[in-house]
């Protein structure tokens, strides 16, 4: 066999989100090297973001009945099976680092905000409920909910660059979608409005802002780009980039910027001649 007179080089797999987590972790164990351990067992020891996810779900929803060296297998299978949970898990590193002030290192998120955990546990759980495993992907659901205090029923779809602040009291419900690029505060629903069955919970456009304590109710749309503000009770279609708030919500504006979710304005100048009567709903 002819060798070749030079060798092809080999082309180096560029994770640039992963490099940031381990620099991260790098550093921390210096400042910190009480951490040390914690830092090797879920990012220094591992070799893939897709390991460090893994090992990092499966150590905080393990049980007795359910060790934590399966789930983590079973993890990883997953994520092999479906790489769109693992690009769609980078993507919400940078929007957290980017979009709270509270995180100034890309690792923060995947050792200590437990909403970051909660929505990568549900994306397992989501393809467990797609391929028909549904009592695995409703064991997560309930670990998820106890650990992490979100509920999000592993038939909701979650687009890619959400941020879920803090995080705590955040119900979602089996029909809804979250498009891209979404930021969402504590306490928020997005549930239905009785027992009916179907298709029954919201749909959330990209680039939307809902604020803490919102509850979005029904077989709505929530047009891209707008914001909910914090408190509010919306029953019906939101066009896009507008702003509504109020009990039951009303248009009180545009959205002020073309993307609220990465400006995370919450405050709001309202516009008097955009409230309707009583009657006109949105």
């Amino acid at each position: 066999m002819i060798q070749p007179k030079h060798p092809q080089p080999k082309v180096a797999t560029c994770d640039p989100v992963w490099e940031a987590v381990r620099r991260d972790a790098q550093s921390m164990q210096v400042e910190e090297p009480l951490l040390a351990s914690l830092l090797h067992e879920n990012v220094l020891g591992r070799p893939s973001f897709e390991s460090a996810l893994a090992a990092r779900i499966a150590a905080k929803l393990h049980v007795i009945e359910m060790k934590e060296a399966s789930l983590r297998e079973s993890f990883m299978r997953i994520m092999q099976e479906a790489p769109e949970i693992g690009e769609k898990a980078r993507a919400d590193i940078v929007a957290v680092y980017e979009r709270d002030p509270a995180c100034t290192s890309y690792i923060q998120p995947l050792l200590f905000f437990k909403a970051f955990m909660a929505i990568q546990a549900s994306r397992i759980a989501h393809s467990l409920w797609s391929n028909g495993r549904k009592p695995f992907a409703q064991f997560l659901q309930m670990r998820i909910s106890e650990i992490f205090a979100l509920d999000i029923h592993p038939g909701a779809s979650l687009g890619k660059g959400i941020m879920i602040d803090h995080g705590t009291g955040v119900v979602i419900g089996e029909t809804a979608v979250i498009g891209n690029d979404v930021s969402i505060l504590h306490g928020v629903t997005l549930g239905g409005t009785g027992k009916e069955g179907g298709d029954r919970h919201p749909k959330i456009g990209n680039g939307v802002l809902i604020g803490a304590n919102a509850s979005i109710l029904g077989n709505i749309r929530i047009g891209d780009c707008s914001r909910v503000g914090a408190g509010s009770v919306v029953l019906s279609h939101v066009p896009a980039c507008k702003t509504v708030a109020g009990v039951p919500a009303r248009i009180v504006g545009d959205a002020g910027c073309s993307h609220p979710s990465q400006s995370m304005d919450h405050t709001l100048a309202f516009d008097s001649g955009a409230w309707f009567d009583a009657g006109g709903g949105i």
